[in-house]
């Protein structure tokens, strides 16, 4: 699979955080968490629901006080300084705009509520906002409300306010997760354009796993409150560092092995260990659509095909395989030769990840 790739951050580093942790009450939501974000680079936090991704969000956004660490943005303290003053443009998952204001009054909010000293004056408010409009597509839609409005219009118009008061950093809470499938896949492919033209440096907090490789430049992980792995999303896919993030990156099946100095075995089936592998009894990750099917006297697993089904442009193919049930994945309309409902097939797992049995 092929996802995105830092290519055009600055080198140099704009956020930093270094052993941040939290707690409610016995409950710690952070643990030591330390990562850091390039500038201009869009930065995912991925992980299930209790993970901390959230949490650490609003650290940033100076809605959470951690118990433990610093955070620097730019070289200086950002915990030290008022939320004001940290120019950090936040959108959350349900819009937040306010259903008594028109598209350009909810856009300009941020820059209207300044102090006098600070505030810009209303030609200048003007200018923003239409140029904001231009830029998240809205051009037209100044005077409706948000109640006009579909709910991708309101999270684009969201992202304007965020970025109307000109951000350092633009922190995004599960910013689609209100929407349909669809509407989900064009924002996405919409606010990548729009990180790229802002130029500003973006933490985006998900759930969705393919949405976190298409968007960012690096993925952070987290489980438990803990920072499982960072890299760029060809690294953590094609270099899960545990189970767990194998697992929670996409479909996986899971066999139980033994590494044998340069030998792995899985059941009857006999081949290469892979680099680094640990010795011993481990588990062994592979995906459903990266195995190739062969006969009986073929090298693999031996398994039977249990049940065939048709999934639009794929095909789902059951086997058996010492007596677990494991749904693999074919791609194209057609069948791989010598499989079909009852037959036995030698199945062999062509990029085996493997871990030490736990």
């Amino acid at each position: 699979m092929n996802f995105r790739r830092a290519e055009s951050t600055d080198e140099r580093l704009a956020l930093e955080i270094k052993g941040v942790s939290k707690q409610y009450g016995r409950f710690p939501a952070l643990k030591d968490v330390s990562l850091q974000a390039k500038d201009k680079e869009f930065l995912a936090l991925l992980g299930p629901s209790g993970s901390g991704k959230t949490t650490l969000l609003r650290v940033l956004a100076g809605l959470e006080e951690p118990d433990a660490g610093e955070v620097r943005f730019g070289g200086e303290d950002f915990l030290a300084l008022p939320v004001r003053l940290r120019k950090v443009g936040m959108v959350f998952q349900h819009y937040a705009l306010f259903r008594h204001m028109t598209v350009a009054q909810n856009i300009a909010f941020g820059l209207t509520v300044r102090r006098r000293s600070e505030k810009p004056s209303k030609s200048e408010i003007g200018d923003r906002v239409a140029d904001l409009l231009s830029l998240v597509q809205l051009e037209g839609l100044e005077k409706r409300f948000p109640s006009q409005l579909s709910g991708g219009q309101r999270q684009r118009v969201a992202l304007a306010r965020a970025l109307a008061i000109e951000p350092k950093m633009l922190l995004l809470d599960e910013p689609f997760g209100a929407l349909d499938a669809q509407v989900r896949r064009e924002l996405r492919r919409w606010l990548r354009e729009l990180h790229d033209k802002a130029g500003v440096t973006t933490v985006f907090v998900t759930h969705d796993q393919e949405e976190a490789l298409d968007l960012a430049d690096r993925v952070a992980i987290l489980k438990d409150g803990q920072l499982i792995q960072l890299g760029t999303p060809n690294e953590v896919y094609e270099h899960p560092a545990t189970p767990f993030v194998f697992d929670f990156l996409g479909a996986a099946c899971r066999m139980p092995g033994v590494v044998d100095g340069s030998r792995l075995l899985v059941a009857d089936w006999e081949s290469e260990a892979p680099k680094g592998a640990p010795q011993g009894p481990v588990d062994v990750f592979f995906r459903p659509d990266e195995v190739a099917f062969a006969p009986l006297d073929g090298a693999g697993l031996a398994a039977e095909v249990r049940g065939v089904t048709q999934r639009g442009p794929d095909v789902r193919i059951d086997c058996l395989i010492e007596g677990q049930t494991v749904e693999l994945q074919a791609h194209g309309p057609t069948l791989p030769p010598g499989v079909a409902t009852g037959l036995p097939v030698r199945i062999k797992p062509l990029r085996p990840q493997v871990y030490a049995a736990g």
